[in-house]
């Protein structure tokens, strides 16, 4: 039996032979080809991270597969540029549509809103995904090491640099630790079980050693209150990912910014 992982990657590679016959990948190349040959401002996750305070990376998530519908209604043109003015260090944006709500355009329409870092945080199997992710404006992708071979996870890094797009790696577990590499600028550690779908910090608590000092670390999912995150930054984290924590209240960037005062 597939673990949910499994499942939405097995769809994702399915749904992208769709996308590849509407928007070729020799078209989306030339779109992203034109756009490196304009510079723009250059937005760094790690080094808006290294820099920050609390390095909160604020998720805009509508729905996941464990909780269904989180807030259906939210809408990215509201919600991230109140993450920002709310002391957000970075936003994470989903564009998985079938189990997380997102899309393409949830991303596209927070661009022009925002100046911090945006990670496009997708299930990503293909370097078409990596080209679509600068072409809508991201200037991070998220790479799932439990989703790809080793070989994979370093071409799809070195495809991400060379497209001028920083990669956070993911990772669950000791056994992940060999995926951190060259090309890697943030190294996530995901508290969720992929097989039980539970979440735990302790698993941040007990990696947290084993990451090496040159990269910037980062916390990811099931952090609720300031004391998870106290414990965390205790630790050497830089920054935490938190989305289900906001995006569950009424006012996603006011429960931020409640957050972030309880951690001074």
């Amino acid at each position: 039996m597939m673990t949910i992982l499994e499942e939405i990657c097995s769809r994702k590679r399915h749904d992208l032979m769709a996308r590849k016959e509407q928007m070729p990948p020799r078209e989306l190349y030339r779109q992203v080809e034109a756009m490196m040959d304009k510079p723009r401002s250059i937005r760094s996750l790690s080094q808006a991270l290294k820099l920050a305070q609390t390095g909160i990376i604020a998720e805009f998530k509508r729905k996941s597969p464990s909780k269904g519908w989180i807030s259906r209604e939210a809408r990215p043109e509201v919600i991230t540029p109140a993450y920002q003015q709310a002391g957000a260090t970075a936003l994470s944006i989903l564009t998985d549509e079938p189990y997380f709500g997102g899309n393409n355009e949830c991303l596209i329409t927070a661009r022009p809103l925002v100046s911090i870092p945006i990670l496009r945080k997708d299930f990503i199997v293909d370097e078409y995904q990596v080209m679509e992710a600068k072409s809508i404006g991201a200037d991070a992708l998220l790479l799932i090491a439990a989703c790809l071979s080793k070989q994979e996870c370093r071409t799809l890094a070195h495809t991400a640099q060379q497209l001028g797009l920083e990669t956070l790696l993911e990772i669950h577990n000791e056994n992940e630790l060999d995926y951190i590499g060259d090309n890697i600028s943030v190294v996530g550690v995901n508290n969720r079980n992929l097989h039980l779908f539970r979440t735990d910090v302790q698993t941040s608590l007990n990696l947290a050693d084993n990451i090496p000092n040159e990269f910037v670390k980062i916390s990811e999912s099931g952090i609720a209150t300031a004391q998870d995150a106290k414990s965390l930054y205790h630790r050497g984290y830089n920054g935490l990912l938190i989305g289900e924590r906001f995006m569950r209240e009424d006012n996603p960037a006011q429960s931020l910014q409640q957050f972030i005062a309880a951690l001074k």
